[in-house]
């Protein structure tokens, strides 16, 4: 296991100092590993009990191994050597960063873009089968991803049944189903386990192991981490984690995870979700903002900013002000953080298992499918994008200006989200907004992909403070693509869920800009170019 290391100055220094003692007094740790439900309320004793099997999952998945690998070698003597992870939430973003810190491919398709499923369908599908991910068992978005490909195969020629693995909670829907359609393999992981904190279940491990990372050691290394997390002593990092992210006072709700040098391929997305939908709720919780190290918020200075690196063990780090350093390997990080987390929500007073915000989009994205209604007009069009937007648009007449009247509603306080509706791999470069709007409007910018981010930081926006400002970036697309045996498309149930959140949020009261790209690579361009412009006028002003 990697050394695991911890260093907080300023804001995060004094938490620790505040709240140790009396975490180690009450016992918190130790009542953590022994499934102590009313560490978090009387509120949250129901679904708490029902929730802590992650403390022990790596211990018990272990007899998961051999017919992970037995399954591996089996595929891979038949020419199958491409494994798709059809899943959302928890259940893409942990394999997503243990495949990748590994090296090994893995396609992580969490999304309902037409092209983006579409370039995965087009790759090698006689290479290939999925694992179809859902602890419910009826997702929507993976309901639709496993039936596309069904029929993909079927067409090609291809024993659909022999190439589809599902991994599920004992006894949901897809378990029943999968079962009597006598798929090649159902692997059913923990009930006891929150999406979330799945990483170390079937879930986490069965598209990583069959992609071929060695999960062997990576259970080995989260066993030693969760003993040395067993412990009620001042040493415990878990502890003074969960301090910087729940107990600083006033409280930094802002908590940029900035990647430093770990070595850990997407570790602060995986975080993102584990913090956010954890603890946004009840008009309170702390917003993770992925971030490089040298990112506008990193060096604001921002009284509600709290900056956590996450570095190599052996790395020589100079902290600034109300900074966090975190070493370790990613097993251990996994552990500390979904532990962390749950101290964080014990200091903030919520329960850190439930989701109650996350249905509504869902709900709101089926309605609109139902209904079929015709598309709001646009306020005007600008080139490639259409303008959608409430009052506060004012005289805005340019997509440039409809930007500024948005940020122009950020409070002193608030935070934008920017959240792209389309493939996000074939358009990752439009990430690179994040940091010059970050700069232009001097506070914490998260992005978002969707409808993956509905299963993460959703909750957040619609539970947390009611501090945010959303731009919704969609797309028109070159193709669409039906789902078998279902009275809409992909296109359409895309357009759905990017139209629903958008109709939560603004009833939640939040200012909601909608960019819409008629044409994707000019579209791209022009949303690039408004941004550097505005980017450089914030500089100039500033140099002035």
């Amino acid at each position: 296991m990697n050394t695991l290391s911890y260093d907080a100055t300023g804001a995060a220094r004094k938490a620790l100092e505040q709240h140790l003692p009396a975490l180690v007094e009450d016992r918190v740790a130790t009542r953590i590993f022994a499934k102590d439900h009313t560490l978090w309320g009387p509120d949250a004793e129901a679904e708490s009990s029902i929730r802590l099997g992650w403390v022990e999952a790596a211990t018990v998945s272990q007899p998961l191994v051999d017919s992970i690998l037995e399954l591996r070698g089996a595929l891979q003597a038949e020419g199958v050597i491409r494994i798709v992870l059809c899943g959302m939430g928890g259940s893409s973003l942990a394999p997503e960063v243990i495949a990748g810190t590994a090296g090994v491919e893995l396609t992580v398709l969490d999304s309902t873009d037409p092209e983006q499923v579409g370039a995965a369908l087009a790759d090698r599908l006689a290479e290939t089968a999925i694992v179809v991910s859902s602890k419910s068992g009826s997702t929507l978005e993976t309901d639709s991803q496993r039936r596309i490909f069904e029929r993909a195969f079927t067409e090609a020629g291809i024993d659909a049944k022999s190439r589809i693995i599902v991994v599920t909670d004992p006894g949901s829907p897809l378990d029943k189903a999968s079962r009597e359609a006598g798929y090649r393999a159902v692997f059913n992981a923990d009930p006891n386990v929150g999406g979330r904190y799945s990483a170390l279940t079937a879930f986490g491990l069965v598209p990583s192991g069959l992609a071929g990372v060695d999960i062997q050691s990576f259970l080995d290394e989260a066993e030693e981490a969760a003993e040395i997390l067993n412990e009620d002593g001042q040493e415990n990092i878990g502890l003074a984690l969960g301090t910087a992210l729940g107990g600083t006072n006033p409280l930094r709700d802002k908590i940029v995870i900035a990647e430093d040098g770990s070595g850990i391929v997407g570790f602060a997305d995986w975080a993102e979700q584990l913090i956010a939908e954890s603890t946004g709720k009840l008009g309170t919780g702390v917003l993770p903002v992925v971030a490089g190290p040298n990112a506008p918020e990193v060096t604001s200075g921002a009284e509600d900013v709290l900056v956590v690196r996450l570095v190599s063990a052996d790395a020589d780090v100079e902290l600034g002000e109300n900074e966090v350093a975190i070493a370790g390997g990613l097993a251990t990080q996994m552990m500390v953080w979904e532990f962390a987390t749950a101290v964080a929500g014990r200091l903030l007073g919520i329960n850190p298992f439930d989701q109650p915000d996350v249905e509504a989009a869902k709900v709101a994205a089926r309605g609109l499918l139902d209904a079929q209604p015709e598309p709001t007009p646009a306020a005007f069009t600008d080139g490639a994008i259409e303008v959608r937007g409430g009052e506060w648009l004012g005289n805005a007449g340019t997509a440039a200006e409809a930007v500024s009247a948005l940020l122009s509603q950020l409070d002193a306080n608030g935070y934008l989200s920017v959240q792209a509706y389309f493939d996000r791999l074939a358009y990752n470069r439009l990430e690179g907004v994040r940091d010059e709007l970050a700069a232009v409007s001097g506070r914490p910018v998260t992005f978002g992909w969707g409808p993956r981010f509905l299963h993460s930081t959703g909750q957040f926006h619609k539970g947390g403070p009611a501090i945010g400002v959303f731009l919704q970036v969609t797309a028109a697309s070159s193709q669409d693509l039906a789902i078998p045996e279902r009275p809409f498309t992909f296109g359409e149930l895309i357009a759905a869920q990017a139209a629903g959140d958008a109709q939560v949020l603004t009833e939640h009261g939040r200012p909601v800009l909608r960019l819409h790209l008629t044409d994707r690579a000019a579209g791209v361009a022009q949303l690039q170019e408004i941004v550097s412009s505005l980017a450089a006028k914030a500089a100039s002003g500033a140099d002035s």
